[in-house]
C-alpha cells in the first residue's frame, strides 16, 4: 500500500498520517496511535497494522502493508466485519461487494 492509502477505513486515516504521527509525537506505546484521528477505535480491523506501523517507525521492522493492495486490504476488512468481529461506525468506508 502506498502512503496515501487509508489504513483506518473507519476514520479515513492514511498510512502517511500515521507515520507522521509516530515521527512527530513519538508515542510510548502502539495504543497511542489512536490519538491520530481515532485510528483503531472503530471496527478494530486496523489495530494490528497500527502496531506494525509503530514498530516500523520505532524499531525499523517491516509491515504487512507492503504486501497488500488497498483493494485486498479492504476485502480482508470486509470479511473481518462480516464475520461479526467488528462494527464500523457511521461514516466509515463502505464494505466492498463480495
Amino acid at each position: 500500500m502506498d502512503l496515501d492509502a487509508q489504513v483506518c477505513l473507519c476514520f479515513h486515516v492514511t498510512r502517511r498520517k500515521l507515520i507522521n504521527h509516530v515521527r512527530v509525537n513519538r508515542p510510548k506505546v502502539a495504543s497511542q496511535m489512536a490519538d491520530c484521528g481515532g485510528a483503531g477505535t472503530g471496527c478494530g480491523w486496523c489495530i494490528p497494522f497500527l502496531k506494525q506501523i509503530f514498530e516500523q517507525e520505532m524499531y525499523g521492522r517491516e509491515t504487512d502493508l507492503e504486501r497488500l493492495t488497498p483493494e485486498e486490504y479492504a476485502r480482508r476488512r470486509a470479511a473481518y466485519v462480516r464475520s461479526g468481529r467488528g462494527t464500523p461506525p457511521p461514516g466509515a468506508a463502505p464494505l466492498p461487494d463480495d
